[in-house]
């Protein structure tokens, strides 16, 4: 396996817009290669408490750093965002950037896209709507004028006028076999959060002439020296992950998350993620990302407050040893 690509999440959720400039910029310094921006209107839990304009702080976060890949964790454009705005949107940031932009695209959580009271469609639609998106913010980046009339979404005589030296990469989240299969084609990489089988989906669904595909998850670690600590803080900010995704993108509202998650104890969200200042720990469960197929992990820190211990140890510690971790494992065929 090729070196892999080891991320840090710069979580909407839990932090102020000024934190998450100051965590992207000390994330490029601990040696990370790629930056991930959750693109949040709410955060999971009111004990998270944040939920800034990603793409003003990825604008900033793009003038303040030299190396480190940016990429959203991840956008949906079908509902809060038109996606030739979309598309705008993400060929500034490239052009700021100087080529260091992947945009991440996803069918969205209602949470976040029930804002603007135009209701929440049901799976099977968000999916027929995305693949919409993905076809227009695709048409738009090759700089051409674009008029696009589809089932959801209409394009009336329109380009870009600022259009990257670099095409901007589309990478597409997936759940399922159903969706990897569906997206594969329309997408240059692969986003998901469980290392399960879909990714051979996604890899047989590639059409002749593709490029090979960056597969891209990410993970959650409550890290800190003190573990009871760690598991009290992400039991307090991170209980809403225990729902799983066919929940998760249903629920309209932080009251809801607190509802459905108010029986999840402390020690069941340890068995899940990573508590504490264990590397070890950190690497057993980043394998089985490895193991999967995944060529790229980002990690999550638990806690806006408590990135600087994180990253330290990120930088001596955590970092080398997924390289070596990744380096070793022996990932499924595809």
């Amino acid at each position: 396996m090729s070196a892999p690509g080891i991320g840090y999440t710069c979580m909407s959720e839990q932090s102020d817009p000024r934190w998450l400039v100051r965590d992207a910029r000390a994330a490029e310094e601990a040696g990370f290669d790629t930056v991930v921006f959750s693109d949040h209107a709410s955060p999971w839990l009111t004990s998270q408490g944040h939920a800034p304009y990603a793409w003003s702080v990825l604008g900033a976060v793009a003038a303040t750093t030299s190396r480190v890949e940016l990429m959203t964790y991840v956008t949906c454009p079908t509902v809060r965002y038109h996606p030739a705005i979309v598309a705008q949107k993400a060929a500034t940031v490239q052009i700021l950037s100087e080529g260091r932009f992947v945009l991440g695209l996803g069918s969205g959580e209602n949470l976040n896209e029930h804002v603007v009271g135009h209701g929440w469609p049901a799976v099977e639609e968000r999916q027929d709507m995305l693949v919409e998106a993905c076809e227009i913010i695709s048409n738009l980046f090759d700089g051409d004028l674009l008029t696009y009339a589809g089932e959801y979404f209409r394009v009336d005589s329109h380009r870009l006028w600022d259009v990257p030296e670099h095409r901007v990469p589309i990478a597409v989240a997936i759940s399922g076999e159903k969706s990897a299969t569906r997206f594969s084609p329309l997408a240059d990489h692969a986003i998901a959060v469980e290392p399960d089988a879909a990714l051979k989906a996604w890899d047989a669904a590639r059409e002749t002439g593709q490029q090979p595909s960056r597969k891209i998850g990410q993970m959650p670690v409550s890290w800190g020296s003190d573990k009871d600590a760690a598991i009290a803080r992400a039991h307090e900010q991170f209980r809403w992950f225990a729902g799983g995704w066919k929940v998760n993108a249903d629920l309209p509202t932080t009251a809801g998350f607190a509802g459905a998650t108010q029986f999840v104890r402390p020690e069941d969200v340890a068995g899940q993620i990573p508590c504490g200042n264990d590397v070890d720990a950190v690497v057993e469960a980043a394998s089985a990302y490895f193991e999967a197929g995944f060529t790229d992990l980002a990690l999550v820190q638990i806690g806006g407050e408590h990135q600087e211990e994180f990253l330290a140890a990120a930088k001596s510690d955590i970092i080398p040893a997924l390289r070596e971790a990744a380096q070793g494992s022996d990932p499924s065929p595809s």
